[in-house]
């Protein structure tokens, strides 16, 4: 035991908590005992779509078909798809192939792979010569890199040089190296912070199990790309955001390098995860960001892109797709950049494997339309798991065929990661494939000891423009971006020009470690901020004026999560963005109006829009309120409206239509929050089994409401209406999907109701902060 000790050190490093122990004594043992193989649970028998849905509340998608080809190959009879003789491969414009050895992840959900996916070490990055069959380990068999974890890796444009990630332990978190491609000059280009182990002890639960088994709250930097300028993006925890849903997962930003390293920036705020960033051909950051604005936790996850400079941030495509619910490593078709080709994945159970879709971005980004499935005969139609295409119909089974990385050499074909027909995780099941449109698979590298994943061209490929940034530095120093609207009523449907007459501003707010509840009993995750109605806190930052041409010029604060909600004259909602944009410091941003697409020109007429013509105006305060900015808090917010209003009719002594509207406090919320909610139309971030769809103009929100319909009608016990300023504190509360909690702060749980930190009323600092307002020992 005591010579394996000393190999685990000369591998891990001596900073590994192992000093006087034995390993068997060491609690961490096992997480340093990483086997090669597994025996995989016996496949079980496929199970039809309904059946697995039958007592479930759990819905098919019934719309998701694939025309004549599922036709087609029902009345055949026969598999879509086909492997064929490697030595009928098409012959390919390339020599060598470079690619990742590594045992397959084993997550629970598609973003988890470095939190409760590794725990079988080893591997390299390879290369294999197409036409001697030879393949070449960029690391020799004894270097301390084979024994880590390499995840994913990018090819320099002229092919001399590749940027990986790498895990050397289970201890420590995935960092950014860059090697040539004959294996010298190894470099590595990202550190721990310098607070890291101290952040481990803080957050160290692994008493608790879960995803505490395989993750230490280590940083993690992973997914490098490089951009045309030599720097280098990546995703990385280091903001240390919480995932909304959960107390321990953790959240990847997309951040950015110097080539040496130097100068890292994080380029979002975003309040869950974002991955796998690649290049565009027109100088472009293209990456899968994971979002949920007042739309459920489990979709969406779509392909967004950026300027190198951060600003500019739009959606290429997916963000009001129920299914799949996942999009995954999309990468421009080299010969058409108006097409993508993307991963359709599940949320869970898995480490991002699902079946493989072109987009064609030319297409209504709004509708299923761009999509064209490439292996149609994997699909995901509910959560959990793939539907999988037998000939007679659709069965569900956690088994191959299945499909991972992607890589386009044309429209249709593909180097691909694939496993034929093993459990989704078996450790060695999958093998680099080449693979057409028509379902022909040729066989180009298969190992029985380890899977390959990653396939890449060792070629060249043409550098793209650098996009050159246009931040205004003096609007920067005043940390605003500027926000222009021609025309708010572009694609707004249902709205009549000259109804909206403010857009409201409003910030998701990230969840931050810190706020993680390490007491008993703590409030169930998706209940922190409101009854499932969402699941992140949201901070009011004012509203501005609309011109009758629809058109607004305003600030908005940058770095943050920003989304607008367009208002009538009685600050009621007509209409909400479901998802938001992150602002850069001095951005100058333009948009034609309410879900524009790519398709969408700007006016051409020669009469500019009324607001253009004006400076913008700063966001302002909503009737009611002291100031523009302040969080959204039930029960400083809408409580004294009710107090004043209404629990006279509504109280202890008098409930008329049994409706108890005091501020009683229940176990989690209060009475009167639990009483309205029942006549407020809000969506559910809790859960979306289904997906998550488009949402017409007053679908939700205060003129979909009951409550907003009678407060509009008139109560009998109350013979004038509510002043503008209480109604719009209850119309503000309904829009903001019926928020109760300010901040991420305090204790909720009534059994903590003598702690000096039960339900705290937040300020606005209080609210966008990543520390708790109290020392850490005292919350």
């Amino acid at each position: 035991m005591k010579i394996r000790l000393l190999v685990l050190i000369a591998i891990f490093g001596a900073s590994l908590p192992t000093a006087g122990l034995l390993a068997e004594e060491d609690p961490r043992a096992k997480f340093y005992q990483q086997p090669a193989r597994y025996n995989p649970p016996r496949p079980r028998e496929g199970v039809s779509a309904a059946g697995f849905l039958k007592n479930k509340r759990l819905r098919l998608d019934e719309k998701v078909y694939h025309g004549k080809r599922e036709q087609q190959a029902k009345a055949s009879g026969k598999l879509p798809y086909r492997y064929r003789d490697p030595a009928s491969r098409p012959k390919l414009p390339f020599n060598k192939i470079i690619f990742v050895k590594r045992f397959t992840y084993h997550s629970s959900h598609f973003y988890t792979d470095f939190l409760d996916g590794c725990s079988r070490y080893g591997g390299n990055i390879s290369i294999l010569d197409l036409k001697t069959g030879k393949v070449t380990d960029l690391f020799a068999e004894k270097s301390p890199m084979t024994s880590g974890i390499f995840g994913r890796f990018t090819l320099s444009f002229d092919a001399k040089k590749i940027v990986f990630d790498w895990k050397k332990a289970p201890i420590e978190g995935f960092r950014i190296y860059e090697v040539n491609v004959d294996g010298s000059n190894l470099r590595q280009l990202t550190f721990p912070p310098a607070d890291e182990k101290k952040r481990i002890a803080k957050y160290d639960l692994h008493a608790r199990g879960g995803n505490q088994k395989y993750y230490f709250h280590q940083s993690d930097d992973m997914h490098p790309c490089y951009a045309p300028d030599g720097s280098i993006f990546f995703t990385s925890t280091r903001p240390q955001h919480g995932v909304l849903c959960s107390n321990y997962l953790t959240v990847p930003l997309i951040h950015k390098i110097n080539a040496d390293g130097s100068n890292m920036q994080r380029m979002t705020l975003s309040a869950v995860s974002e991955f796998s960033p690649a290049v565009t051909p027109d100088g472009w950051i293209t990456y899968s960001r994971w979002e949920y604005v007042d739309k459920g936790q489990l979709g969406i996850k779509c392909l967004w892109a950026m300027k190198p400079d951060g600003s500019g941030s739009k959606e290429i495509y997916g963000n009001d797709i129920p299914f799949p619910p996942t999009m995954l490593h999309g990468r421009p078709i080299p010969t058409n950049p108006q097409k993508y080709v993307m991963l359709g994945t599940p949320h869970f159970p898995q480490s991002g494997i699902g079946t493989i879709i072109t987009v064609d971005t030319t297409k209504n980004i709004r509708s299923r339309d761009p999509m064209h499935f490439v292996t149609w005969w994997v699909d995901i139609r509910q959560e959990p798991g793939w539907n999988h295409f037998l000939g007679p119909g659709w069965t569900r089974h956690n088994n191959g065929p299945l499909y991972m990385d992607p890589h386009p050499l044309a429209e249709d074909l593909f180097l691909v990661s694939h496993n034929r027909d093993r459990y989704w995780k078996d450790p060695t099941a999958y093998e680099i494939m080449l693979l057409d449109d028509s379902g022909n698979h040729w066989p180009v590298l298969a190992s029985k000891e380890i899977s390959l994943w990653q396939p890449t061209p060792l070629a060249p490929t043409k550098r793209p423009p650098v996009v050159s940034s246009t931040l205004d530095p003096e609007l920067a120093k005043k940390g605003l971006a500027v926000c222009m609207v021609q025309n708010i009523y572009h694609g707004m449907e249902g709205i009549k020009p000259g109804e909206v007459k403010y857009i409201r501003i409003l910030e998701q707010i990230p969840r931050p470690w810190s706020c993680r509840r390490l007491w008993e009993p703590a409030q169930n995750l998706t209940q922190l901020i409101s009854a499932r109605s969402s699941l992140a806190g949201k901070v009011l930052r004012g509203v501005v004026p609309v011109e009758k041409d629809g058109s607004a010029h305003f600030y908005v604060p940058a770095g943050r999560n920003i989304y607008f909600e367009a208002l009538d004259e009685k600050y009621q909602e007509l209409q909400r963005e479901r998802t938001y944009v992150n602002y850069m410091p001095g951005e100058r941003r333009a948009c034609i109006g309410c879900h524009e697409t790519p398709q969408d020109a700007p006016s051409v007429a020669l009469k500019l829009a009324t607001a253009q013509k004006k400076a913008p105006v700063h966001p302002q305060p909503q009737p009611g309120d002291k100031t523009a900015a302040r969080p959204i808090h039930f029960v400083t917010d809408v409580q004294p409206v009710l107090d004043k209003h209404c629990v006279r009719c509504h109280g202890e002594k008098v409930k008329m239509a049994r409706i108890d509207l005091r501020g009683q406090l229940t176990r989690s919320f209060s009475r009167s929050y639990e009483t309205l909610l029942r006549y407020v139309k809000t969506t559910d971030e809790g859960s979306d089994w289904g997906g998550s769809e488009y949402l017409p103009a007053k679908s939700v929100g205060s003129h979909a409401s009951r409550l907003m319909k009678q407060i509009n009608k008139g109560c009998t016990g109350n013979k004038e209406k509510l002043p503008l300023a209480d109604f719009v504190k209850i119309a503000t509360w309904v829009d903001a999907n019926a928020i109760y909690y300010g901040s991420y702060w305090g204790r909720i749980r009534i059994e903590h109701k003598d702690h000096p930190n039960f339900r705290p009323v937040p300020t606005l600092k209080d609210a966008l902060a990543a520390e708790p307002p109290l020392p850490w020992n005292k919350r």
